[in-house]
């Protein structure tokens, strides 16, 4: 009976009030929003660790209660790298200028759930270079939003790293077979790249994330545990491992607190921020 509820439940949801189109931003070259850091402010020291952090903040409505938990909590103090979901610009200003950092920022389009642009972002207090909009190729069953994943080059002193935000459509969108395509148009991408990449964010599944290991890339956050909670129509479905960090020529740093899920975020999101700390393959001492 209670997997019948949940049945309905979630046919509902996919179906029901809210189920506009989307307006799609199909140009791969834009729109871009680009914020550049107080000059002023101060960036982490250059070293051989680099701090991830990627935060869901729920279309970018709780942007004051993210900035606390992003200012608040030490985990997540002083990123090399921000990988933000569910973002708009004005949402990405704000954190950017809060946290000091520079910011890159593609929407994929117009989400018709709050009717504002819905999509991923990329802060750091380091130049952000090369910035690129990566479109995925599937339309939501119901809206039709075309997701894109944002990338750019984090320059950190005398190193480049490429790096990804990244959000999947959620498992009523897309089938998994799509996701699977997904993560693979985008492992092409990253593969190309020369030196380290990082890909960050809001992957709507565990099981499938796996599809990037495939072109090489270390699966860092594969037991990190539950990132997101899931309630459809007041039926609570508990806690879900949806947010990952995966790396290609880097991997976890030693020791304890090298990744880890703030359970704390302030009621900013239904997903929690996660961090990890990664350090160059073959930089450990003999």
């Amino acid at each position: 009976m209670a997997l019948r509820r949940l049945a309905a439940a979630l046919a509902f949801a996919a179906s029901g009030p809210g189920c506009a189109s989307a307006v799609n931003y199909l140009d791969p070259s834009g729109p871009l929003h680009t914020f550049a850091r107080d000059g002023a402010a101060v960036r982490p020291a250059a070293g051989r660790l680099l701090r991830v952090v990627s935060f869901n903040i729920a279309y970018a409505i709780e942007i004051d209660r993210a900035i606390e938990v992003l200012r608040e909590t030490e985990a997540l103090h002083d990123p090399d790298f921000l990988a933000l979901q569910e973002m708009d610009a004005p949402g990405t200003e704000r954190i950017a200028k809060a946290l000091g950092m520079n910011a890159v920022y593609y929407p994929s389009g117009v989400h018709p759930k709050h009717e504002r642009d819905f999509g991923c972002a990329i802060l750091s207090p380091w130049p952000l270079e090369e910035p690129r909009k990566i479109l995925l190729p599937h339309g939501a069953r119901v809206s039709g939003l075309r997701r894109s994943a944002v990338s750019a080059v984090v320059v950190r002193g005398e190193e480049r790293i490429r790096v990804y935000s990244l959000h999947l459509p959620s498992p009523l969108a897309v089938s998994g077979g799509s996701r699977k395509e997904e993560l693979r148009v985008l492992g092409a991408d990253a593969t190309s790249a020369n030196g380290p990449v990082v890909i960050a964010g809001d992957f709507n599944s565990h099981g499938k994330v796996a599809e990037l290991t495939k072109s090489g890339f270390l699966w860092v956050t594969e037991d990190i545990g539950d990132t997101a909670r899931l309630a459809v129509l007041g039926i609570g479905l508990g806690g879900l491992a949806y947010d990952h960090v995966l790396a290609k020529g880097m991997r976890p740093a030693p020791g304890p607190g090298a990744m880890g899920v703030v359970q704390d975020n302030r009621s900013a999101s239904d997903h929690k921020p996660i961090w990890v700390v990664l350090e160059k393959n073959g930089s450990r001492e003999p």
